[in-house]
């Protein structure tokens, strides 16, 4: 396994669920770790979960990554502060309330593609070259079981918007892995954490208590970004153990129009 202590990492996202497990990881084990999220206060949070001796080595910025000029100013911190970044982590996702083709608006689609995608586009696009000045750099992207199995359990729009995702890591292995570059896809199926607040019915504590947890996800994700840079894992698949039964999910999703 590759020493991770003194490494340079960004996690979007990283202000509760799996980000927030993310960052505890990489910051336990002593490398500096870059949050970002919309809200300072769910960042704080995150950093006071962390080992108290290590929390000098967590930073903090607000940002919303669907905003150019947000990852413009956060490049330049990046830039000025480290000089250097070896772990990106592109955590950050959203689904929508409707889940239909037949009902989701445009405006609906156009916020999940945003900031599910397009963010992730921008944000690789702009840090890539301080990788590729070091030949060396790992990018992980929380993908989703949707993108393999499309249905109303992700949506329209998220499961298109994580296959898109999916498929953009593995272009960056098949562009960049010559030069030091490795990217991982992980696509998970249910997670216990906000992000099912929105659908048409949120999961009680007995459906919780089925899913994968945030620290099993933020475990895979430092396996993968420890590994010596010799090796790529391209894609993971994670599922829980126990599968409950989601016909009433899928029912209530096919109804829900706004």
């Amino acid at each position: 396994m590759k020493d991770m202590l003194g490494n340079i990492v960004l996690i979007t996202g990283a202000g509760s669920g799996i980000g927030r497990e993310i960052a505890k990881k990489f910051v336990d084990a002593g490398s500096k770790t870059i949050i970002i999220g919309r809200r300072s206060d769910q960042l704080e949070g995150t950093k006071e979960i962390c080992d108290p001796k290590k929390r000098n080595n967590v930073f903090i910025k607000a940002c919303d990554i669907t905003q150019e000029k947000d990852l413009d100013e956060l490049l330049d911190f990046i830039k000025n502060e480290f000089g250097k970044l070896d772990v990106l982590v592109n955590n950050a996702g959203a689904s929508s309330a409707v889940r239909t083709i037949s009902h989701v608006t445009e405006e609906m689609w156009d916020n999940v593609f945003d900031l599910n995608i397009k963010a992730v586009y921008q944000l690789s696009q702009k840090l890539i070259p301080l990788m590729l000045e070091n030949q060396s750099g790992t990018i992980i992207t929380i993908s989703s079981m949707a993108a393999l199995n499309p249905g109303l359990l992700g949506g329209a729009p998220y499961g298109a918007a994580k296959a898109g995702v999916t498929n953009l890591m593995g272009h960056i292995n098949a562009e960049l892995n010559s030069q030091g570059i490795r990217a991982t896809a992980i696509m998970p199926a249910e997670v216990d954490t906000p992000i099912l607040k929105n659908r048409a019915i949120p999961p009680n504590q007995e459906a919780r208590d089925t899913m994968m947890k945030p620290e099993d996800l933020a475990d895979t994700v430092f396996l993968c970004a420890s590994l010596p840079q010799r090796t790529v894992i391209e894609q993971i698949i994670m599922s829980p153990i126990n599968k409950r039964d989601v016909s009433k999910d899928l029912e209530a999703a096919k109804n829900r129009t706004n």
